[in-house]
């Protein structure tokens, strides 16, 4: 009788296979699923939208604009600025016996984080850990989140927004644990490449408790600023495609970052229209949930719709009660955009780490959502 490969030679790489495997199959049914969405939206589609499915298949294919426009300039200069950065974030990384690639994460997972951590990293499993999981978590909220939701959100339900946030930061090692682990990192060693993390998120919170408006702009001139980044490349990349120069050298070809770009909107056709239906069949339990733990239909529809995208989630803030406007703001540092955007861009380009993504983000968000439950909403947080 034929044995299993995996039988033979040491533990850790029968482990490794195995993890390997699971990875396999975890992204042979995301994606059976994401088709089964993509099929239902197309019919949808062709029968005249008539429930809804067709519109969020063609919304899925609109954020291919967007999603060039955050990302591709990025792609394109991540060579260059690792060269760059690479002379004094490696040899500090060294120096704390982290992964420079951890640096990435700094950024959100759509907008540059997850080139710049592979560029940087040497080890390429936390190169890919970082610019998935740990960028999907802290990157976005740095530069999506928080800059944006204070953009949106009404000055008077800032200060709910900014002890969410809080909150979130706090159980925020809990998602990137979990990630780790479902990475097939060991729970030490996630938790000694994830230390510039945490540190820089206990600054963060410390800077929200104590000087919140400060915070704010400082966040928003740097997520400025990573705009300008993105936008600077996309126009080098296009000037390079068109006219055959570029004064900047080392730069990736831009033709190569839109095809990453187009096998993300290709999933987002299938993930749309599947986010769409968890979100109905939820619709009932967590109102129920919701009576339970007191907080309002809109502060539960906010969870739901906040895990597909952010924007839509903080629009709903106004209606919701003070106890969800908090909770909300917490589950959003890790469970942002889970089933939209951040699954999908998981799928085009690393899809073994699908399973980890979805993991870290749940994990993460529901403590940061049971944590805000249990500490009164109260206000303040000084404005």
């Amino acid at each position: 009788m034929k044995l299993p490969i995996c039988v033979f030679g040491p533990a850790p790489a029968r482990e490794g296979l195995m993890r390997e495997r699971h990875g396999i199959k975890m992204n042979r049914v995301l994606m059976m699923i994401m088709a089964a969405g993509a099929v239902a939206g197309g019919i949808d589609r062709i029968l005249g939208n008539k429930r809804g499915y067709g519109a969020r298949f063609e919304e899925g294919f609109l954020f291919l604009g967007p999603t060039a426009l955050s990302m591709a300039g990025m792609m394109c200069l991540a060579p260059v600025l690792s060269g760059v950065l690479g002379r004094v974030i490696i040899p500090f990384y060294k120096l704390i016996g982290a992964d420079p690639g951890m640096f990435g994460s700094i950024l959100a997972i759509d907008m540059g984080g997850y080139q710049l951590a592979g560029e940087l990293a040497r080890d390429p499993r936390i190169g890919s850990y970082a610019g998935i999981v740990a960028a999907s978590i802290f990157g976005c909220t740095v530069v999506f989140t928080i800059p944006v939701g204070m953009g949106i959100i009404a000055k008077e339900d800032r200060g709910y927004f900014a002890k969410g946030i809080m909150l979130g930061l706090v159980t925020m090692p809990v998602g990137l644990l979990v990630g780790g682990v479902l990475s097939g990192i060991s729970a030490w060693e996630s938790l000694r490449q994830n230390l510039p993390v945490i540190a820089l998120s206990l600054l963060l919170l410390l800077g929200l408790w104590r000087i919140p408006e400060r915070m704010i702009r400082g966040f928003e001139l740097f997520a400025g600023g990573i705009r300008c980044v993105i936008t600077g490349g996309l126009v080098l990349g296009a000037v390079e495609f068109m006219c055959g120069f570029n004064p900047v050298k080392g730069m990736a070809p831009l033709e190569d970052a839109m095809e990453v770009v187009s096998s993300i909107g290709i999933v987002m056709l299938g993930s749309l229209p599947t986010a769409e239906f968890l979100k109905r069949i939820l619709k009932k339990p967590f109102f129920i949930l919701g009576k339970r733990i007191g907080i309002n239909p809109a502060g539960m529809t906010g969870l739901l719709v906040g895990a597909v995208s952010v924007i839509p989630g903080l629009a709903l803030f106004q209606d919701m009660d003070e106890r969800g406007k908090v909770a909300n703001s917490a589950f959003l540092v890790s469970g942002a955009s889970l089933l939209a955007a951040h699954i999908g861009f998981t799928v085009s380009t690393e899809p073994e780490l699908a399973g980890a993504l979805i993991g870290a983000k749940l994990c993460g968000g529901f403590a940061a959502f049971l944590l805000a439950l249990l500490i009164p909403a109260g206000r303040k947080m000084q404005e």
